[in-house]
């Protein structure tokens, strides 16, 4: 069913949000890990330890957003707009 562009305007903003949060969230993470990289390449175990958890973290919920809120929401718009 054809849906004119004015009526998905909000589901394409929950779209970008969520995607651009994915995004962020992500490239955290993998600056996060490369801290920890660093960190333990210069001796400093417990702070590495400690960023390895945080950058791991951040790279399952951006994994988590971007399975559960943006894959979703993409099937949605494509099947609206198709």
């Amino acid at each position: 069913m054809r849906t004119s562009v004015v009526e998905l305007l909000p589901d394409l903003l929950e779209l970008l949000v969520f995607g651009l949060g994915s995004a962020g969230l992500s490239l955290a993470g993998a600056y996060i890990e490369r801290f920890a990289f660093l960190t333990f390449e210069q001796g400093n175990v417990e702070i590495a330890a400690w960023a390895v958890v945080m950058g791991a973290v951040a790279l399952y919920f951006a994994y988590n957003v971007g399975t559960d809120k943006v894959r979703p929401k993409l099937r949605d718009v494509r099947a609206a707009l198709a």
